[in-house]
């Protein structure tokens, strides 16, 4: 028997690891259309340029790219339009007052399938300064050069 609530990535933004400092992540559904779902499930989104706005209707993820899908003719989707992100009001109150007090911003780490429906991790974060990459970058390349010699 197969567990329901398995997990497949679509799309991930590995470099918002390496721009900010994630902090707290949150799970939220996405408005899509059908064409969009098929031509994520094809594995043609990208997340590099996206992040999440907070106004009075919700929150919306913005700069995603979902390319068109070829096979929807005229009822095809704009490739980068705004698409709501669906969470629970003390989700959203937590994310603006992140936002607004403490000068934190939202990105958007992967998109996923949960079950049957498509998901989004969003997590609030704060950016790195220059000095901060690097640093991340030497600890990796130590750890790699410690595993490559206990190996």
């Amino acid at each position: 028997m197969t567990n329901k609530k398995e997990q497949k990535d679509l799309v991930g933004n590995r470099k918002a690891a390496h721009d900010y400092f994630l902090l707290d992540t949150y799970e939220a559904g996405i408005a899509l259309l059908g064409s969009e779902v098929k031509s994520l499930r094809a594995g043609r989104g990208n997340l590099k340029e996206a992040h999440v706005q907070i106004d009075s209707r919700g929150a919306w993820l913005h700069g995603c790219h979902i390319a068109t899908y070829e096979m929807a003719n005229r009822n095809n989707h704009e490739p980068t339009r705004a698409r709501q992100l669906l969470l629970h009001q003390t989700e959203l109150r937590k994310l603006s007052r992140a936002v607004k007090q403490q000068g934190m911003t939202i990105v958007p780490v992967r998109i996923y399938i949960k079950g049957s429906h498509i998901k989004v991790e969003i997590s609030t974060a704060k950016g790195k300064k220059l000095h901060d990459k690097r640093h991340t970058l030497k600890e990796k390349q130590i750890k790699r050069e410690t595993d490559r010699h206990n190996r």
